[in-house]
């Protein structure tokens, strides 16, 4: 996988829809080969540690159950991916449901796997390295040690394979919850914002920031409904959504039109475009259809009553003070996102005012970009990375793989007199779960530095 593929994969974007429709079929199809080739790999050792588990089964009816249970199971999901192929409607990104079912089975299948064999793996170390200590000293290999040339008859410890077995269920039942319940457990994060010559009168401002809906990936009206509930009961002076309200077409909002409009705050409520809203990810684009799709997404912030700013500041006032506003559209400093944002168009013939607030949608423009060259602007709202949906985040330590490509991933990060807010994200996209990292509501309170 190149690396502009990688960074989508990293980032929950398109890249399987991407991969598909753009890749030469003989390189698709020898690296699906070698994928495939190293899933077979994983799931023969893996079928060693359940022959031992099943061993001391008397039934031999139930033995064999158990086994042809577990390759029917794995077949069964070698035939997602290849469904891909011969579904049109599987093309579809991230929206597709064979898509979304694809990542969310090899997620809560082969996390338990890898994790068993790592237990099978150890184990066999430990046989040979006392097969080869028993050959340097001359001595006769045990017949439990013994390596006769047949994999399959290598015995491994209870202990360990037992140990292996159990601690696999403990990601097996993490990724099933964040499949049933983490991707609609919405958190409400209260943050506090300190910022230098910040105007009394904006002491204890409250900006609720929204992020990520992704709602084309929703499939429960009902829960979706709960998590705007807890919106409004934040009563937050302004409201902020900072991009992608959709996978792939605007049309994907519709179902959640009058949700989105309930929507509502003192000072109004603003968004901004992410690189989900462009239509950029979907490959079967009529003549004249991107174009349209795109004027239906600036008609839909209208019609639900949300301040679209593309590349504009707005300056709120609160009693006698005032602070800047400003909203761009996606600009991502990292191959393969979109650089529509145009921040010096943004802020050109703003009124001097002491605090800056930006909504960008992808945190990478911060590092390279907004502390570079706009030093002015005191807080920035981003959104894009989710979390990547995965990994921990409890009592202040917070790890997950998306951190190895986004410096700001999730939370608050200062320098300086500047500061950046990396919201986690309201939906989910890809992976149809979240497992560690859950859905998210920000009510950001500004404070006098």
């Amino acid at each position: 996988m190149d690396h502009t593929l990688f960074l989508q994969t990293i980032s929950l974007t398109n890249s399987i829809n991407h991969t598909i429709n753009t890749m030469p079929l003989f390189t698709l199809i020898f690296r699906m080969g070698l994928f495939f080739a190293f899933l077979v790999l994983i799931d023969l050792y893996a079928f060693q540690g359940i022959k031992h588990l099943t061993q001391n089964i008397s039934s031999d009816r139930w033995k064999l159950i158990i086994r042809i249970s577990y390759w029917a199971i794995t077949i069964g999901f070698y035939l997602l991916p290849l469904s891909l192929f011969l579904i049109p409607s599987a093309k579809n990104g991230p929206s597709s449901k064979w898509v979304t079912a694809t990542i969310g089975t090899f997620v809560l299948l082969y996390l338990p796997k890898l994790t068993f064999i790592i237990f099978l793996l150890f184990d066999d170390i430990i046989i040979w390295i006392q097969w080869i200590i028993q050959k340097i000293n001359g001595l006769k290999s045990s017949g439990s040690n013994e390596v006769s040339g047949n994999y399959s008859s290598l015995t491994r410890s209870d202990f360990l394979v037992k140990s292996g077995a159990f601690l696999a269920m403990l990601p097996f039942a993490s990724v099933a919850y964040g499949i049933l319940k983490g991707r609609y457990e919405y958190v409400v994060r209260n943050v506090k914002v300190p910022i230098k010559n910040l105007p009394s009168d904006f002491e204890g401002f409250k900006i609720l920031q929204i992020s990520d809906l992704h709602t084309g990936s929703f499939d429960d009206k009902e829960a979706v409904a709960k998590g705007f509930e807890l919106i409004h009961a934040q009563k937050a002076d302004i409201i902020c959504f900072t991009g992608d309200l959709v996978n792939n077409k605007t049309e994907e909002a519709l179902p959640y039109q009058d949700l989105l409009s309930g929507l509502s705050a003192p000072m109004g409520v603003y968004s901004i475009l992410g690189n989900h809203d462009y239509g950029d990810y979907v490959r079967d684009w009529k003549p004249g259809e991107k174009e349209q799709n795109f004027k239906n997404m600036l008609s839909f912030h209208e019609k639900v009553g949300w301040k679209l700013m593309m590349n504009e500041h707005t300056i709120l006032t609160k009693g006698t003070s005032s602070i800047a506003l400003i909203g761009i559209e996606n600009w991502g400093a990292r191959a393969g996102f979109p650089k529509y944002g145009k921040l010096d168009m943004a802020i050109e013939n703003m009124p001097e005012v002491p605090v800056k607030v930006l909504l960008s949608h992808d945190p990478s423009h911060w590092d390279a970009q907004v502390r570079t060259k706009y030093p002015e602007i005191n807080l920035t709202l981003s959104g894009h990375t989710h979390g990547f949906q995965f990994g921990v985040d409890i009592l202040g330590y917070q790890w997950s793989p998306v951190q190895f490509i986004y410096k700001q991933w999730a939370g608050l990060y200062q320098e300086n007199q500047q500061a950046i807010y990396v919201n986690r994200g309201f939906g989910f996209i890809g992976f149809p779960g979240r497992v560690g990292i859950l859905p998210e509501i920000t009510v950001l309170e500004l404070t006098q530095a």
